[in-house]
């Protein structure tokens, strides 16, 4: 009886596991479709500064870890697991990537390997980061989004307002990634920034926070947080808010910077380029909190 037990177990757990991966697939092209078929991510690939590549590259990994951390392929209790499904999102965004690059024509036979490792490595990131968000937004049944609730609270309950606070900004940083690198390598970034005076400048600095507290706080959307009994409006907007857009801002000027679009740039129009960007990445930071 405990032998039949254990063996309907594993099979549950594999079948699970492989439904996992069949959502991160799909996840990868899903979120990264708009980058694989992006000239300008072609392009990077063959001009972009290694060190910088393997900069982005190195960083995507401790960010897929949080991510299986918190919506990993499959629930898990341990590190080495966790780990285990971010390397898996991360070689599952590889193939991806790699197979419709293929299919599409861009990557060819007579390609130099520096070129098409180049656009793989690029695309890589966006659709790892995708494999994983698949899990909770490709849909899961009901006792999985019971067996999620209990984790999240029984995740509240056990950690401390200071690591809780830590978790909320990194969550923020991974949507503002995410969006970032969809519209940093484009042209319109700068051509953006070159046409706005101060007066737009500091409306879109506005508009950006203010769709961003909107987003989590007084729009209502589905995930979305409320502020306890008691707890003035301006609370959450100095604690989350501001600290939110500043972490978008950081994000949009790592990504610029990775894909070379501030060198020979004067600071006035890093700054106006950084903010163009940063309106995204708002947004981003802003739904990561509602989706992860």
């Amino acid at each position: 009886m405990a032998a039949n037990s254990a063996r309907h177990k594993t099979s549950t757990d594999i079948h699970d596991f492989l439904t996992g991966l069949a959502r991160g697939l799909a996840g990868a092209l899903l979120f990264a479709l708009p980058m694989l078929m992006t000239m300008e991510m072609w392009s990077l690939g063959f001009y972009m500064e290694r060190v910088r590549l393997l900069l982005l590259l190195i960083i995507n990994i401790p960010l897929l870890v949080f991510l299986s951390h918190r919506i990993g392929f499959e629930h898990t209790n341990c590190w080495s697991s966790t780990i285990r499904d971010a390397l898996v999102a991360f070689g599952m965004g590889i193939a991806a990537s790699a197979a419709l690059l293929l299919v599409l024509g861009v990557i060819t036979t007579d390609m130099p390997p520096r070129q098409w490792v180049g656009m793989v490595a690029i695309q890589a990131v966006p659709a790892s980061i995708g494999a994983l968000l698949a899990r909770s937004q490709l849909g899961m049944g009901a006792d999985h989004e019971d067996e999620d609730e209990e984790k999240d609270a029984d995740e509240t309950d056990h950690s401390s307002e200071g690591s809780s606070y830590v978790v909320e900004l990194s969550m923020m940083a991974v949507g503002a990634l995410f969006l970032s690198l969809n519209l940093a390598p484009t042209e319109e970034m700068i051509l953006l920034a070159y046409k706005m005076t101060p007066w737009h400048t500091l409306a879109l600095i506005a508009i950006s926070i203010g769709m961003m507290h909107g987003f989590v706080y007084a729009l209502s959307f589905r995930g979305g947080h409320r502020l306890e009994s008691g707890v003035p409006g301006w609370h959450a907007f100095i604690r989350f808010t501001l600290p939110g857009y500043l972490v978008a801002l950081a994000i949009s000027l790592f990504t610029l910077w990775t894909f070379e679009r501030l060198d020979d740039t004067g600071v006035t129009q890093i700054v106006l380029i950084v903010i163009v960007l940063g309106l995204p990445a708002a947004i981003g930071a802003a739904a990561a909190r509602l989706i992860l």
